[in-house]
C-alpha cells in the first residue's frame, strides 16, 4: 500500500505540488501523465524521498512519515521508505565502469551486504527476466538504449522493492527500442509488480496502467482508469492534452 496525503512541495516561493492525495493498492500500475512542468517527476520522487515533501504524509507499507515546513527528517527514517522502492530513471544511469551484471549486483553487495555469489545469482535471474542474460558481461557503452534501460530495470528490481518507480522510462528511446522496454514493463505488470510511472508515452500508459492521474500545475486535474482518462475523460483540459499527445505520437 502506498498512500500520499496532502502532499505539498515548494522550492522557495514556487509551489510545485499542491495538496496531492492518493492511495495505490498492491499490484496496481499507476501512470502519472500531464504537460511538462506539471509535477509528475517531482511527485514520483516524493514517494521515495529523493525529493522531501514540504508538508503532508507519505505511507509505504508499514512505514509512515509526516512532513511540515522546517521539520527535519532523520536519515534512518528516509532509508526505511527508500529501501522499499526501486527507481528507473529516464537516462538509465548505469555505472559505465561496471558490466551489466555488476550494475545489477552493486546495490545488493554494497548496501545490503549480500555475498557476491548470492548477489550474482540474483542479478543473473533478473537479467534473464528482462531478456538480457546473454549481455551479462557487456559494458553499458556497447548496449543500445533499450538494452541499457532493461538492465536498469533489473537493477531496480534486485532488492525486491514493494514498488517500482519509473521516471519517463521510454522517453530517451526511439519507437523500436521503446517497444522492448514496454514489453518488459508489461510482463512485470502482468506478474503483479506494483508500479508508478511518470510518462508522456500514452501507448505505455494505456497498455499497462490500470489507474491514471492527470497532473497540471502541481494539482490533480482528473484521475481514473486508463480507459476512462484516455477515451472518455470528463475534464476538458484532459481531453485537450490527450488529443495533443495522440496527434504527436501518431495515435
Amino acid at each position: 500500500m502506498i498512500e500520499l496525503s496532502g502532499i505539498e512541495k515548494r522550492f522557495g516561493d514556487a509551489v510545485i505540488l499542491r495538496d496531492i492525495s492518493m492511495r495505490l493498492a498492491p499490484g496496481s500500475v499507476t501512470a502519472l501523465v500531464g504537460p511538462s512542468g506539471g509535477g509528475k517527476s517531482t511527485l514520483l520522487r516524493c514517494i521515495n524521498l529523493l525529493e522531501i515533501p514540504t508538508s503532508g504524509t507519505v505511507r509505504l507499507g508499514q512505514e509512515r512519515l509526516d512532513f511540515a515546513p522546517g521539520k527535519k527528517i532523520g536519515w534512518p527514517a528516509i532509508q526505511k521508505i527508500r529501501r522499499q522502492t526501486g527507481m528507473v530513471f529516464q537516462n538509465f544511469q548505469l555505472f559505465p565502469h561496471q558490466t551489466a551484471i555488476e550494475n545489477v549486483m552493486e546495490g545488493l553487495v554494497t548496501v545490503l551486504k549480500w555475498p557476491r555469489d548470492k548477489a550474482r545469482a540474483r542479478a543473473m535471474e533478473l537479467l534473464d527476466k528482462v531478456g538480457m542474460r546473454e549481455k551479462a558481461d557487456a559494458w553499458p557503452s556497447t548496449l543500445s538504449g533499450g538494452q541499457q534501460q532493461r538492465v536498469a530495470i533489473a537493477r531496480a528490481l534486485a532488492p525486491s522493492p514493494q514498488v517500482l518507480l519509473c521516471d519517463e522510462p521510454t522517453s530517451a528511446l526511439d519507437p523500436e527500442l521503446s517497444a522492448e522496454v514496454v514489453d518488459v514493463l508489461g510482463r512485470l505488470a502482468a506478474e503483479g509488480t506494483t508500479m508508478v510511472m511518470a510518462t508522456h508515452d500514452l501507448r505505455l500508459a494505456l497498455r499497462i496502467a490500470n489507474h491514471v492521474v492527470f497532473l497540471e500545475a502541481g494539482q490533480v486535474v482528473e484521475a481514473g482508469s486508463a480507459e476512462a482518462i484516455f477515451k472518455a475523460s470528463t475534464h476538458e483540459r484532459t481531453r485537450q492534452f490527450v488529443s495533443s499527445i495522440n496527434a504527436a505520437q501518431g495515435l
